[in-house]
């Protein structure tokens, strides 16, 4: 829910799929809801000299049961010192590290709707990602340079992640040349002087922090930061950047109203015109979003702007911040609606072009782990590679197609309508379809049963045949000169969906709608120049499977392998993409990128050689395919083919993910080998 996360493939794309969280994050996701927090009051210190935190939360919640024991979430690097009830009575506190949670036993008997309050007081040092909530990736972290305390790190007593919304005052202790970032009402006071005669201290001030709608306000960002400050459009813009890219907080200003306002005129207004983009540190996830916060990684700060990151991140102020999932079967409803929203952007900034790039990735990622319906989500890992493309993408195609059915004019009032309605509370798949059949005017069971209950796309096929006709008509009509007969096969026999078709001819191009259903649908179509060739949804609007899509898909695959640490599982994901297509380009990059942490590098550098003789796309494998290359070569000893390599990735005048910038920095002094991580391949 908090992150974006994903590969070189995707990169500079927003909807970017959570493949580095592959390890399943322990969740309450199994079991019953069985308590609901209302409110945190949270007094919290950080000392980032000692990488320390020390903090005191009274969580205020309501048995949906009865209730003998409180279990709560809590990053396994905070030791609870203390717990106690309203009476002030200590409570037992059983820690449970196999999941990141406490369970507290409480005094007596809490019956079902009835509330109370708990008081955590713990501490801990939060620096490393060993014992972090997600193996491997660091989602809290206290550093002098910039702190972050996400949501996601339970770095609090957190209660159903990403579906138990909840208000909160955060006072935040930090040292005084930090700036802190938080969610709502903000309040900085410094802290009173030493008394006479005592030791003398740190200067500090506390940042306090009141959110009194139910959210997830829960993501605190602390450090040194240059503010860029813009009204424009009615906003309450703030940029906070590192003071190496100062110069960049107007152009992200720019962009982030831009964005904005966009989705004010598609959703209606947001929960508040107040917006915080902060930069946060590359050892952590490449975005994350709370209420009023849009987070984007340090390695997104470039004079391009990454604008699809920054849109979908900025996206879920309407879909996650008011609009929020009921369950995790019903996740989707943020990140698949703010990966779509991403993709309205990009249509508006790049038009049918830039969209159908969007898709093409969508189309992808929804396909990549289709084994379990949409709707039946909750069975998989909440962050493992195939929750996150069914809940992103599919999630996201889902809307794609609604809006092919509806039409533009109903799709855009069904979304506005459910923006509206449910604003600042949680939704249900139940609550979309029926505000979308209400403005469709007609039951819509079919597609939603069929995208959301159901697995598979259909691979369309097409035969036909071309019937030359009379002429017959008054020589004052133009007549059709050619009927074209056929049709339109696939293998999903309960399939039902409207279908663009596309018949190219000699003089005028025909679109025709067909609706498919069945496994054959038969189709008659007439023209007045000779056919020439004919395309089923040449616009992309339905999710489709085909020779592209599943080598895409295989490479996604093998990413997810890859971040989980199993490297032959990958290497034969990426072989079956090789016999999708054997020129691919990015399948062989891929191939050379595993090989290369093996530190097998002949044949690594054999793969690299592959791409560069291969299909070339994507582009960037060239230029990075030079680069490792480059590696190589300086690794075992050969300094002049190295800086041939790197001269050649030179040549070919492509920064992505600044292959350029890597290429001079080697042409000066030599790569020094290093041990290679998965996050090394995520290009």
């Amino acid at each position: 829910m908090a992150f974006q996360l994903g590969g070189r493939r995707r990169a500079f794309v927003a909807g970017v799929g959570l493949i580095l969280l592959s390890l399943s994050l322990p969740t309450w996701a199994a079991e019953k809801m069985r308590l609901r927090v209302g409110d945190y009051q949270i007094d919290a210190e950080l000392t980032p000299h000692t990488h320390t935190l020390k903090a005191r939360a009274k969580v205020r919640f309501t048995a949906l049961e009865d209730l003998n024991i409180a279990t709560f979430q809590l990053h396994n690097d905070l030791r609870v010192t203390k717990v106690v009830d309203p009476a002030n009575k200590q409570l037992s506190a059983e820690r449970l590290t196999q999941d990141s949670s406490v369970r507290v036993q409480l005094t007596d008997t809490l019956k079902k709707d009835s509330s109370t309050t708990l008081t955590f007081e713990y501490e801990g040092v939060l620096d490393s990602a060993d014992d972090s909530p997600v193996q491997g990736l660091k989602l809290a972290s206290i550093n002098e340079d910039t702190s972050y305390l996400l949501y996601a790190g339970y770095w609090f007593p957190v209660n159903a992640y990403g579906i138990n919304r909840f208000t909160a005052t955060m006072n935040v202790t930090v040292p005084s040349h930090m700036i802190v970032i938080g969610s709502g009402k903000e309040n900085v006071s410094n802290t009173p002087p030493p008394k006479k005669g005592a030791t003398p201290a740190l200067a500090t001030k506390t940042y306090t922090f009141s959110w009194d709608k139910p959210s997830f306000p829960g993501t605190i960002v602390a450090g040194a930061f240059q503010e860029y400050k813009s009204d424009e459009a009615g906003m309450d813009l703030h940029v906070f950047f590192k003071p190496t890219h100062q110069d960049l907080g107007a152009m992200y200003a720019e962009t982030a109203i831009k964005e904005f306002t966009y989705y004010v005129t598609l959703y209606g207004t947001a929960p508040s015109t107040t917006l915080k983009v902060v930069e946060i540190p590359d050892d952590t996830v490449p975005s994350t979003w709370a209420p009023e916060i849009a987070g984007i990684a340090s390695r997104a700060v470039t004079p391009k702007v990454n604008y699809r990151l920054l849109a979908n991140t900025i996206a879920h102020q309407w879909w996650g911040v008011s609009v929020s999932p009921a369950s995790r079967d019903d996740w989707w409803i943020s990140d698949g609606f703010a990966r779509y929203s991403e993709a309205r952007y990009v249509e508006q900034a790049a038009g049918a072009a830039g969209l159908e790039e969007v898709v093409k990735d969508m189309s992808v990622g929804a396909l990549a782990y289709d084994t379990v319906p949409l709707s039946s989500a909750s069975k998989l890992g909440l962050f493992s590679p195939e929750f996150q493309s069914l809940v992103t993408d599919k999630g996201a195609m889902i809307l794609h197609m609604l809006r092919w059915v509806e039409g533009e004019q109903k799709y855009d009032q069904t979304m506005r309508t459910f923006a509206s309605q449910y604003a600042g509370n949680s939704a249900t798949l139940d609550d979309f379809r029926t505000i979308a059949e209400k403005q469709y005017g007609d039951q819509l069971a079919w597609f939603f049963s069929q995208w959301l209950d159901s697995t598979g796309a259909p691979e369309f096929k097409t035969k036909y045949t071309v019937y030359r006709l009379g002429n017959k008509c008054p020589a004052a009509d133009r007549c059709p000169g050619f009927r074209v007969v056929g049709q339109i096969a696939q293998d999903l026999d309960l399939f039902r969906m409207p279908v663009d078709l596309k018949i190219d001819t000699d003089g005028k191009t025909e679109d025709k709608r067909i609706d498919v259903i069945g496994t054959d649908s038969a189709f008659s179509v007439e023209t007045f120049g000779k056919p020439r060739r004919i395309v089923v949804d040449p616009d992309n609007r339905v999710l489709k499977n085909s020779s592209d899509v599943k080598l895409r898909a295989n490479i996604q695959r093998g990413q997810g392998l890859v971040q989980q640490g199993d490297l032959a599982g990958a290497l034969s994901e990426f072989n079956k993409a090789l016999e999708v297509n054997k020129n691919s380009s990015l399948a062989h990059y891929r191939v050379a990128d595993v090989f290369f942490v093996q530190k097998n590098y002949q044949a690594s550098a054999n793969a690299y050689r592959e791409a560069l003789n291969g299909d070339g796309e994507p582009r960037w494998t060239e230029v990075w395919s030079h680069v490792q290359l480059g590696k190589i070569f300086d690794i075992t000893g050969q300094r002049e083919r190295a800086t041939n390599e790197y001269r050649q990735a030179l040549q070919t005048n492509d920064n992505t993910q600044s292959a350029l910038d890597e290429a001079r920095q080697y042409l000066q002094k030599p790569f020094e080998q290093k041990k290679s991580t998965a996050q090394d391949m995520q290009r």
